[in-house]
């Protein structure tokens, strides 16, 4: 049950870093700095996002399937 809690915890945080990211992008739009570099800066934090929702997601279905695989 700590792979649940340490990935919950990653995921808060790295939620954190896709905002601080998703901001650094609009200020260097702003600025007109904008380049690649900065905007591929918010997919790696995206990407670990999607795999830990999903995983957060699928939890409680597979908690269910298993209980009701245990009381056949």
């Amino acid at each position: 049950m700590h792979w649940n809690k340490w990935i919950r915890q990653t995921h808060r945080w790295v939620s954190i870093a896709f905002l601080l990211a998703v901001i650094v992008n609009g200020i260097a739009v702003v600025q007109g700095k904008y380049s690649t570099r900065t905007g591929l800066m918010a997919v790696f934090p995206l990407a670990l996002l999607l795999l830990s929702g999903l995983y957060l997601f699928v939890l409680p279905y597979a908690a269910n399937w298993r209980k009701a695989r245990r009381t056949r």
